[in-house]
């Protein structure tokens, strides 16, 4: 299957491409300036600006994707409540001229798999798919418009919401949250998390193996692919420590007071996977699981 993944040097867009490769699928990466993807992976790879819409129309048109992945957005809230109309051209703009090539080709049996977030659903998680919309924050807001696109397209769509993603890092990755705990707590750094909010934090192949099953099984929706653990990111913290055998007692539970943000965040969010469990078979691990293949 010829599957075009956008956003590919990113986090969840690296994984995507080396476990759909891995499947012996024909991979197009695409990404703005060269890839950061280890060369190992086999795949075929575009530089590309997404708000561009004749690159995009060219693209897609070349290379002819039977299943194109959506994960490229600007996805720092900060950013998207500072830059308003640049948020929109990547997140909004780019779904759109991703939406109009790619309905051009009408290939049979093609699916167009976005990317979306919790980010779209206010307090009072975790969230089951069609509950009311609610963004607190212009990010959320452009991933709603976005995820709107999709749906009014015309195309064969799925939408997939995960939460604070998670997993492995190799060179050309940025590290996260679980590894920059890991990081400090090796060099015995004290540090201050937060437990006043609530998330259900996703390890990344879990994504990667849902949104297989969604184009295995020809399914078309909107389908939450989250971790089956509701937790803080100061229990993360203490998990990540328990798993790697770390001193946890220099981490300080602290609440979102202790750091101010430009922008608003759900305290309580989440998402609820009930539906990927019944029509998927989804399966996540455990958040301990998770950490435990993430630094193995």
């Amino acid at each position: 299957m010829n599957i075009l993944v956008t956003g590919a040097n990113g986090f969840l867009g690296q994984h995507l491409v080396k476990y759909f490769s891995s499947l012996k699928h024909d991979v197009t990466a695409a990404a703005r300036g060269e890839s950061r993807i280890p060369k190992q992976i086999p795949f075929k790879y575009h530089s590309l600006d997404l708000t561009d819409e004749n690159a995009v129309l060219n693209l897609v048109t070349s290379t002819n994707p039977q299943v194109i992945i959506h994960t490229a957005a600007i996805s720092k809230p900060d950013e998207c409540e500072n830059n308003k109309d640049l948020c929109l051209q990547n997140n909004v703009g780019a779904t759109r001229y991703l939406l109009h090539a790619f309905k051009l080709l009408e290939t049979p049996g093609s699916l167009f798999i976005y990317l979306s977030t919790d980010f779209i659903f206010g307090e009072n998680g975790p969230h089951n798919e069609d509950d009311k919309a609610g963004p607190l924050n212009f990010y959320g807001e452009s991933k709603l418009m976005a995820e709107e696109l999709v749906m009014g397209s015309g195309v064969n769509y799925a939408i997939v919401r995960p939460v604070f993603i998670y997993g492995p890092v190799w060179q050309g990755l940025r590290p996260s949250f679980l590894h920059w705990i890991k990081t400090n707590l090796e060099q015995n750094k004290k540090i201050k998390v937060v437990s006043d909010q609530l998330r259900t934090p996703t390890y990344v192949y879990d994504i990667c193996k849902g949104i297989d099953y969604i184009i295995t099984q020809n399914k078309t929706g909107v389908y939450h692919l989250a971790g089956k653990d509701i937790l803080s990111p100061y229990q993360m913290a203490v998990t990540t420590a328990k798993v790697l055998a770390l001193d946890a007692a220099l981490i300080e539970n602290v609440t979102s007071e202790t750091f101010p943000e430009p922008v608003q965040r759900a305290k309580r969010s989440g998402l609820r996977i009930d539906k990927a469990q019944r029509e998927l078979g989804y399966e996540p691990v455990s958040f301990e699981e998770g950490v435990k293949y993430s630094f193995n």
